[in-house]
């Protein structure tokens, strides 16, 4: 039999816990945070199997959204209980065993049957930020009618985003569900204990502008934001830089903000070279069950979404996703970015490429909590992410060292620097002429002339200034992470989305490259430093380059 990990048998430990009311007053209904791939499945069907074993004639119903929650559901249950009296409810798998002990279920088929399902002792709900909180809803009246067949009934919820968008957290507030969380695992002590995949994520040069797109409910009109992102060029620039990072990576997911544009990205992936498929609730039930087989099996690269892979898709090997439809939803941003965190067999990480600004609106996704998700829902626009000095990854705000590379930025600005940063940030009270000409004070210094040196590792940029010439290597020809800086580099200074593979390439492409007009170099923190460039139409190109990638 499959044994609980020590965090999954915490988890039912303290459930029983609030049920017997130890250290506090006992509760009835009671919600469980474990994350996406922390094995939720198991701990629902261990929580059966102990519920039968102290009481063997409670009846028991798990209630979902989707089809393949409930197979997997049942599947891991028969796994790990082979004996188990379980049986299955759902139009969609052509199962109506209503009578069944423990009862596995989709809400879309169960909500109105509670004569033939029959009164439960325990109702335990899967992805349970999903029940909305009005009580006139499919989830609201299911509920409300098995409590009122037994008043007594206990419902535990299980879900990696304990928040809705509309309403905040779901164990607080006028009409809320649960009573209180019992236990919450978090995310980045399971992947420093190796039960889930690391993560990094990127900066992307590509950002979505959704500045003039309208709000309602919460969040954006889904037919201004698929306006305001679904553009060519967008498209071309953000799936360019995708391919570049996910070369070498096996399975791309792409979320966007609706099918036009998930198709978009589609065609575009194609463009590039690789297999790419459109999943979109509009997807015939079989097609999508061939293609995310496909996808699992290697023979598709790169899926894109509308909505339907958020939540309940598990394909372990996603080692790349690219969140490319902004949202002020925490939950969705969770939900999005968990579809990565699945371990499997010869994946080290899974990159999340941030094109919509979600890391650094809502938090390092191991640091979003329920309270965190409602701080941000009442403090709209707040950043709470910055990039690493040493390597562009989204770090908390707070950190001090970041996990990827080891660069430790300064703790404190000085008072001139961070007077100066405000300053930038303010909104321009000269025009923006007026502006140009003063960049030449505050750090920026005009580039007279430059020219590329070829080195054992790439090439030297090497720009000539008034305070004296400033020196960049660019490892064109090296691996991993310095690989990456070099390409970044090449295409910020204008050239092709393939960047040369060693110096001799890079000399003969020299061509390509535009000089840029004006250079400034920070100090970024106590091994790296801030480096920018202006180019004559206006455009900043700017990046964080490690101290042994500097020279005077």
């Amino acid at each position: 039999m499959l044994q609980l990990r020590d965090y999954q048998r915490a988890s039912l430990d303290a459930l029983q816990a609030a049920w017997a009311g130890a250290g506090d007053a006992p509760i009835r209904d009671g919600l469980i945070v474990l994350p996406t791939g922390a094995g939720k499945a198991l701990v629902i069907a261990a929580l059966a199997r102990e519920t039968l074993e102290r009481d063997p004639g409670a009846r028991i119903v798990i209630v979902t959204h989707s089809r393949e929650l409930i197979a997997q559901n049942h599947r891991e249950l028969v796994g790990y209980w082979p004996d188990a009296p379980a049986g299955i409810f759902s139009a969609g798998l052509g199962r109506r065993e209503a009578g069944a002990q423990v009862l596995i279920c989709g809400i879309q088929s169960v909500w109105d049957k509670l004569g033939a399902i029959g009164p439960r002792d325990l109702v335990v709900v899967d992805e349970a930020h999903l029940i909305p909180r009005a009580a006139e809803t499919r989830y609201g009246r299911f509920l409300s009618g098995l409590r009122a067949l037994r008043p007594e009934m206990r419902v535990v919820g299980f879900t990696a985003t304990p928040y809705r968008l509309d309403s905040g957290r779901l164990d607080a507030g006028e009409g809320s569900l649960f009573e209180r969380i019992v236990y919450e695992a978090n995310v980045g002590d399971l992947i420093q204990r190796g039960w889930l995949s690391p993560l990094l994520s990127k900066a992307t040069l590509t950002a979505l502008d959704v500045s003039g797109v309208g709000r309602r409910g919460g969040d954006y009109i889904p037919s201004q934001l698929e306006a305001a992102v679904n553009q060519d060029w967008i498209t071309r620039a953000a799936v360019e830089e995708m391919v570049g990072y996910g070369r070498e990576r096996r399975a791309w997911l792409a979320f966007c903000a609706g099918l036009a544009h998930a198709e978009a990205v589609r065609d575009a992936v194609r463009a590039e070279g690789f297999s790419c498929e459109t999943i979109s609730g509009e997807t015939p039930r079989r097609a999508r069950d061939r293609l995310v087989q496909a996808f699992r099996e290697g023979r598709i690269r790169c899926l894109t979404s509308v909505g339907v892979l958020a939540t309940g898709f598990n394909v372990p090997e996603v080692d790349l996703i690219a969140l490319l439809r902004p949202t002020q939803s925490t939950g969705l941003y969770v939900q999005q970015v968990g579809r990565a965190l699945r371990r499997a067999p010869g994946k080290t990480d899974a990159l999340i490429l941030d094109y919509a600004g979600l890391v650094r609106m809502h938090g390092p996704v191991d640091i979003v909590t329920a309270r965190t998700a409602a701080q941000v829902r009442g403090r709209e626009g707040e950043v709470r992410a910055k990039p690493c000095p040493g390597c562009g990854a989204l770090i908390a705000l707070n950190a001090s060292t970041c996990e990827v590379c080891w660069v430790e930025p300064e703790a404190e600005e000085d008072a001139e620097a961070k007077h100066e940063a405000a300053a930038e940030d303010a909104l321009p009270i000269l025009s923006e002429r007026v502006t140009a000409a003063l960049r030449t004070e505050g750090g920026w210094q005009p580039v007279r002339a430059w020219h590329l040196t070829p080195e054992p590792e790439g090439i030297a940029l090497e720009l000539a200034c008034p305070g004296g010439p400033q020196r960049i290597r660019l490892a064109l020809a090296g691996s991993g992470y310095a690989r990456e800086k070099a390409v970044l580099w090449w295409r910020g200074l204008g050239g092709g989305r393939d960047a040369p593979l060693d110096a001799a390439e890079a000399l003969d492409r020299r061509d390509e490259l535009e000089r840029p007009a004006a250079i400034r170099v920070r100090r970024a923190g106590r091994l790296s430093a801030e480096v920018a460039l202006r180019f004559p139409d206006g455009r900043v190109f700017t990046d964080t380059r490690r101290a042994e990638d500097l020279a005077a």
